[in-house]
């Protein structure tokens, strides 16, 4: 395949997110990327019956919020050019392509979540919006908005900022939410009634720990994944009497995600060891749990279908994220029914995708540091690819920008640093010892240098690129190593002084800077003006392009301007590729291939 052929199959290629379940199991949905302008919501049959169906064709990204109890519509939201200001829709299955207003248009504040209550006249949503007042605030309350007259009733008002998203259960009775007053590393979960009269606390194991939770389908228990000392153990709330007890209490174990999927009385809990994936089944009557076999890819049960069947997502890096149907007698991808078809959207096959091999090598403290490594035979190059988050990590998945990498001659390295998930908790928060810009950076150094030591890579052929905490990584690193270990830095929305990326980026966002820096700028100055790239500038040795998504509310582009300014003082030549119609990373395929195009021509020059 020629490059230029390839580059469109893989910009046409459907990148899947967001897929869930109906409640009545009959329905499976999700958002995909690169099959239109922008993203859109397709619906398929469970029991694969038909092809999936296209709900909705729009200019503008639209993501699922929730499934209406009946199963019969969905509720969605959509922004303008990536701005996260989202106007919430309902779209009945059956009527594809109508997409019903439930909220109004470029709103200056943002909304989290999106219910229908189960009579389908109120709607359940946070926004850090006193509607009374008609002005935007800090914290995110919570809302019961009548359709019908318009009414918003505030149900909640947290105290502080706080990315959530409020949950009701299935009797629409109660509204399960987080926050974090006490302490930007922790995460509490209260409760409250659907008339606003009882809001309370039920989740609390201390001002520092996070707790994650959902309803379970019967609407009167809550499962919950609580933090405790260096694991996770899970646990299930009884509103009624307004007890927890354990079901799962395993410090050897690394559970990251838990849930009950309706029609169904198993929790499914989803294991991560050393960036790969693991299922199970824990029944929680009996306790009884059942693990799903390893498979040459990962798969992730996500609700029953009948006694036997179940619908799943499934993916590696050879292997598109799909929807499938499986049995749990017999879990072999050779037996999946693809309910999205999604190898039926794209001329590439198994063998058009690089494989992610596992790659391990010591950080500047002896910590062991993980990483895939996407190798390819005489390699004009390597890219070093930092995943964003921190708290995230990369998977053996296919990942659009490094498929693009390997097929022009680069090998690619997607290293998981310290900070990272999938390694357990004290990887996970050994980020925040030092704050950003430190070991973690490290973590990343020396695995240019294992690269270079085994002659994998070369002096002065070394780019790093990524989009958010990857691109910060992208500015640490040019701003701080020689150009024999990094010649060439792609930044995407990436921060460049954390000061006032943390005074314009969106209210929600601000305490997770405060959680890994150790405090506000006001607090702990030195240590915001020390990890900051923008004053490092003058070090810079090699080629830099900066990217920028100027519709971006995280990452904002008063990063960019601060930075292009110094720069120009310093008489430092920069590039500069921006895009009105994005927000937080470049999305839109038309975007993509200007950014890939340029990406490989701006890396190839600089080797």
């Amino acid at each position: 395949m020629r490059p230029e052929e390839y580059l469109d199959a893989l910009l046409s290629l459907p990148g899947m997110v967001e897929p869930t379940v109906s409640p009545d199991g009959k329905w499976v949905a999700w958002s995909w990327f690169r099959v239109g302008p922008a993203a859109d919501v397709f619906i398929a049959p469970s029991d694969g019956s038909q092809p999936p169906i296209r709900l909705t064709e729009t200019p503008e990204n639209t993501f699922i919020v929730s499934w209406t109890q009946d199963s019969c519509s969905l509720v969605v939201e959509e922004d303008k050019g990536g701005d996260e200001r989202v106007q919430l829709f309902k779209v009945d299955i059956d009527k594809p392509g109508i997409m019903i207003p439930l909220t109004e248009p470029s709103p200056s504040y943002f909304i989290r979540g999106g219910q229908l209550h189960p009579e389908g006249k109120h709607l359940i949503y946070a926004a850090n919006y006193d509607f009374d007042k008609g002005e935007e605030i800090e914290p995110a309350w919570l809302y019961l908005h009548n359709l019908e007259i318009g009414e918003r009733k505030v149900l909640a008002r947290p105290k502080k900022g706080h990315f959530y998203f409020p949950r009701l259960n299935s009797k629409g009775t109660h509204i399960i939410y987080s926050r974090g007053d006490l302490h930007p590393a922790g995460q509490q979960i209260w409760l409250v009634d659907i008339e606003g009269d009882e809001d309370k606390e039920i989740l609390n194991f201390g001002d520092t720990v996070k707790v994650e939770a959902s309803w379970h389908p019967d609407g009167d228990r809550v499962l919950f994944l609580a933090e405790h000392g260096n694991y996770r153990r899970v646990g299930v709330y009884d509103i009624s009497s307004g007890k927890h007890h354990w079901l799962v209490d395993n410090p050897e174990r690394n559970l990251e995600q838990v849930f009950v999927p309706y029609g169904s009385t198993q929790a499914v809990m989803v294991e991560v060891k050393e960036a790969k994936l693991s299922a199970s089944l824990l029944d929680m009557e009996s306790g009884l749990e059942t693990f799903l076999p390893s498979i040459k890819g990962n798969l992730i049960p996500l609700a029953p279908v009948d006694k036997e069947h179940w619908v799943g997502l499934y993916y590696s890096s050879c292997q598109p994220t799909d929807v499938v149907r499986f049995s749990l007698n017999n879990i072999h991808p050779e037996s999946f029914i693809s309910l999205s078809g999604v190898w039926e959207k794209t001329v590439l096959t198994h063998e058009d995708f690089t494989p992610a091999k596992d790659y391990r090598w010591s950080s500047t403290d002896g910590l062991n540091i993980q990483g895939w490594l996407y190798e390819v035979q005489g390699a004009i190059g390597t890219v070093v690819y930092v995943h964003g988050g921190p708290t995230a990590h990369s998977e053996d998945r296919v990942a659009v920008m490094v498929q693009f990498l390997t097929s022009q001659g680069f090998n690619v390295l997607d290293p998981n640093y310290r900070g990272s998930t999938g390694f357990g908790l004290d990887f996970q928060e050994a980020i925040k010892k030092d704050g950003w810009g430190a070991k973690e950076q490290e973590d990343i150094k020396t695995g240019i240098e294992s690269l270079i030591n085994r002659g994998i890579a070369y002096p002065g052929k070394v780019g790093i690129m990524g989009t958010s905490y990857g691109g910060y990584s992208s500015w640490h690193a040019i701003t701080h190593w020689e150009k024999d270990l990094v010649a060439a830095s792609i930044p995407i929305c990436g921060m460049t002084d954390l000061v006032i990326d943390y005074e314009t980026t969106r209210p929600d966002l601000r305490p997770y800077s405060e959680e890994m820096m150790g405090g506000t700028p006001a607090e702990v100055p030195q240590r915001y003006l020390e990890r900051s790239p923008i004053n490092y500038l003058q070090n810079i040795k090699g080629k830099v392009l900066i990217v920028q998504g100027l519709r971006d509310p995280n990452v904002t582009p008063e990063n960019v301007r601060v930075v292009r300014e110094k720069l120009d003082n310093f008489g430092i030549n920069y590039e500069l590729l921006t895009f009105e119609d994005e927000g937080h990373g470049i999305s839109k395929p038309k975007n993509l291939k200007v950014l890939l195009l340029k990406m490989v021509d701006f890396l190839k020059n600089a080797f």
